[in-house]
């Protein structure tokens, strides 16, 4: 039911978009005519009275009227109300198509990663599709019209292949008042499952892919439920829909053409047909009719989605893609260019206006750098900046690269000594060392290391503890040498 007309707006020249007004499926016309020939009726009927029936008091009184309503029926701020709502509606629309989900990536998931050849293989693949489009069909059924037609029960389902009676049985043996259609995918999960312990699916990544893209696909469905339950707020519906028919059952008194003779502003001319408020009534009216076909777009309106074709073509294409197509592919073969690094598809006599001859290689690819400006700057002649001048956040003045690099080589060799210190009072500490003593040891290897000025792991721990490296041990005489320099 979707009207398409793309192909008819592919190349722009006069006369496009005027073609397109001389069709009548899903047009504004097919829309609006009931509305439109109500409201002419209705003017021509007014007209009619106040030319011929009312006498010349009563005519005065009309006027007046006519005036009034011609005065403040500008203040509904319809282009505001009404375009902010069909806003809202066509976002709304193009998101809920954007939710149906289409079973291809799931099909191509599966032929991939489910193998075998056999029957038991073959069943696994088909179920599994046969699953995830029965609990689509489910979900459609629930939101558009055209599906609950053409299965309205259960019944219907099995007796068109979708599922099995055993399956039907199943599906309507589970207690909830909710929608029943994660059953299916719930039935997908576990078939997973068990090809990974047959063996099937190779590793656990695979199976992690296909139950994401099954979750994935679980997700959609519910977002079409969400877009089913929650639609846009009642009262804003309301007040548009309002603002619109008020507005132009006001403009059937204050869009009359009165008596010239009578000499009121605007009323100079007697026209007999409105042809501007009648222009207006087809643009704001269809505008109101457009939110109106687009609000629910699973009905049978004619830019509706087609549910019904596109439940054919997925069950249709998922069969296709994991069973008759399962790892198959044509002969390898070498490519026409094998030999080839620079070659050119050939155009026929129709395409060859199309052909570029010279191809985009990016905006900046024609500006040339002065030669003297393409030399690279040495990193030596950069000056740095006064300290006085940089600042950080704490008001501490900018370290110099050198001064950095010395203060992180002293980190360094400050942890490589305390994980010397810590293997030596592994070894050689006694067991009644206490806590204190060993962050003494640990404060003494920095003042050591500053006051010798050495690098060498061997020398720091010399620096501290003396003698061999090999035969060094912790004494109390090395404690007290430590609490004496702390303090």
């Amino acid at each position: 039911m979707t009207v398409t007309y793309t192909a008819e707006v592919a190349t722009s020249h006069f006369g496009t978009f005027w073609r397109l007004l001389l069709r009548w499926k899903g047009s504004v016309y097919k829309l609006l005519w009931v509305e439109l020939l109500i409201f002419v009726v209705a003017y021509f009927t007014i007209s009619f009275i106040y030319r011929f029936a009312l006498p010349e008091n009563h005519k005065r009184t009309f006027e007046r009227i006519s005036i009034y309503c011609e005065l403040y029926n500008n203040l509904i701020p319809m282009a505001f109300v009404l375009g902010f709502y069909v806003s809202i509606v066509v976002t709304r629309w193009w998101e809920e198509f954007m939710s149906i989900p289409w079973p291809d990536k799931m099909a191509l998931y599966v032929t991939a990663n489910i193998h075998g050849h056999d029957d038991r293989g073959r069943l696994i693949r088909r179920t599994i599709m046969r699953y995830i489009c029965l609990s689509f069909v489910m979900t459609a059924r629930a939101i558009s019209t055209a599906v609950k037609k053409r299965f309205p029960t259960d019944d219907h389902l099995t007796e068109a292949g979708l599922q099995t009676e055993n399956e039907q049985k199943i599906i309507e043996g589970v207690k909830t008042n909710n929608s029943k259609y994660f059953v299916p995918l719930v039935w997908t999960t576990s078939i997973i499952s068990r090809a990974r312990k047959e063996g099937r699916i190779r590793d656990d990544f695979a199976m992690k892919t296909l139950v994401e893209e099954l979750n994935f696909v679980r997700g959609q469905l519910g977002g079409l439920l969400n877009y089913d339950w929650i639609n846009v707020p009642l009262i804003y519906t309301q007040v548009v829909t309002m603002a619109v028919y008020t507005f132009f059952l006001s403009c059937l008194m204050g869009r009359q053409f009165l008596d010239p003779q009578q000499g009121y502003d605007n009323h100079q001319i007697d026209f007999y047909i409105p042809i501007f408020t009648i222009l207006q009534f087809i643009f704001y009216m269809g505008w109101l009719k457009v939110a109106e076909s687009l609000l629910n777009p699973f009905g049978e309106d004619d830019d509706d989605f087609e549910m019904n074709w596109l439940i054919d073509r997925n069950l249709q294409v998922a069969y296709l893609i994991v069973d008759e197509m399962h790892s198959e592919h044509p002969d390898l073969i070498k490519d026409q260019f094998w030999d080839e690094a620079d070659f050119t598809l050939p155009y026929n006599a129709a395409s060859e206006q199309f052909k570029v001859t010279d191809p985009h290689v990016g905006s900046a690819a024609d500006i040339e750098v002065p030669e003297h400006a393409s030399e690279f700057v040495p990193l030596a002649s950069i000056p740095e900046e006064p300290v006085h001048a940089i600042s950080t956040p704490q008001d501490v003045p900018r370290e110099s690269t050198a001064v950095r690099f010395n203060n992180l080589s002293s980190r360094k060799r400050r942890h490589r000594l305390n994980l010397k210190n810590s293997e030596i009072l592994d070894r050689h500490s006694p067991r009644s060392m206490t806590s204190q003593q060993e962050e003494d040891i640990f404060m003494m290897s920095d003042l050591s290391v500053e006051k010798a000025g050495v690098v060498d792991q061997d020398q720091e721990a010399e620096a501290i503890f003396g003698g061999n490296p090999s035969e060094r041990t912790l004494t109390s005489d090395s404690v007290q040498n430590v609490s004496e320099c702390k303090t």
